[in-house]
């Protein structure tokens, strides 16, 4: 049996992550986890938290072994200076990103099959003068990938976004039909072929409130939305919408679909952590290799308490297994 490797970082030193991962290192799981970061940072954390925490220096060369409790494989991305849990740096910004690429790295020459995510913090990441985005548009642009699409899932509820991380102003010129295609095409395809969904059941919001309400209150669902839907009907795809997003969750309507397209990043998201916040995992579709990561963010104000929660990492690890072994 071939024993599969997964990449973890760290994600802002000054979060939760480091913990985090120290919390999941406890756990058995049938691969080999490759942290990669700063070690003493990740000792730092673990001895916080009265964890035990063995690192290993990572060899490519060596064959993968299935992870040990209290143990893991290191490959060291030192940060520029000691990072103190709560406290934004913008000095080790340029290593936070470097561990990211160095875990990229490793998925685009085949030696992990996977990449789990702790959150990063965009905000000092730009202050330091690094134009960062987000996980989702870093894996696209060093992977190659020409429509990735940020999907968050918590149990059956999956929901996808057309749209990540822009100014609400920015959104409705975003959403054109070029756009809406390769997405749906994206989304379509990896239910299928991630999930084993044999004909996907995708609904699609409209942009605007009640959907447009017959163009009178936005005309994206009646020029756009609705006749790239059609075209895309014609070529066998199960789509439904556009739909109104105030009833589009409600458990009826839920039912008869497997994923949920929303416009913009705050149409979909708040209901589905409302469903499941600490247990939702966030999956890149539309890469050569799984990508998960968590439903929160850095959690500035837990950071380095003992408080933190694991549990959504836990479900990203898992996921990211259950997808590579699929």
């Amino acid at each position: 049996m071939t024993i599969p490797r997964i990449a973890i970082t760290l994600g802002e030193p000054a979060g939760v992550g480091p913990e985090l991962v120290a919390r999941v290192a406890q756990h058995a799981l049938a691969a080999e986890l490759v942290a990669v970061g700063d070690g003493a940072l990740l000792a730092a954390r673990a001895a916080a938290l009265g964890l035990p925490l063995q690192l290993r220096p990572f060899d490519a060369r060596a064959p993968a072994a299935v992870h040990q409790p209290g143990a893991l494989t290191l490959l060291e991305v030192p940060l520029a200076v000691e990072a103190v849990a709560g406290r934004l740096d913008p000095r080790n910004a340029a290593a936070t990103v470097a561990a990211l690429d160095a875990a990229i790295d490793l998925a685009r020459g085949g030696v992990v099959a996977a990449i789990v995510t702790p959150p990063l913090h965009k905000g000092v990441i730009n202050d330091a003068g690094i134009k960062f985005s987000g996980h989702t548009e870093r894996l696209a642009e060093k992977l190659g990938a020409a429509q990735p699409v940020m999907m968050l899932m918590a149990g059956r509820l999956r929901v996808a976004l057309l749209t990540t991380h822009l100014p609400l102003r920015a959104v409705p010129d975003a959403v054109t039909a070029a756009k809406l295609s390769a997405v749906l095409g994206v989304l379509h395809r990896e239910l299928s072929a991630r999930f084993g969904i044999d004909r996907p059941r995708i609904a699609v919001l409209g942009l605007n409130p009640h959907a447009g309400e017959g163009g009178h209150l936005g005309r994206e669902e009646l020029e756009i939305i609705a006749p790239t839907l059609a075209t895309l009907r014609a070529q066998g795809m199960d789509l439904r919408g556009p739909l109104p997003a105030d009833t589009a969750f409600t458990p009826t309507a839920l039912a008869d679909c497997d994923a949920v397209l929303a416009m913009y990043h705050d149409q979909g998201l708040p209901v589905l952590k409302h469903a499941g916040f600490g247990r939702a995992v966030n999956l890149t579709l539309g890469l050569p290799i799984v990508r998960t990561s968590v439903d929160h963010g850095t959690a500035l104000d837990l950071a380095g308490s003992g408080r933190a929660d694991a549990s959504s990492l836990e479900e990203a690890l898992a996921t990211a297994l259950a997808l590579v072994t699929r």
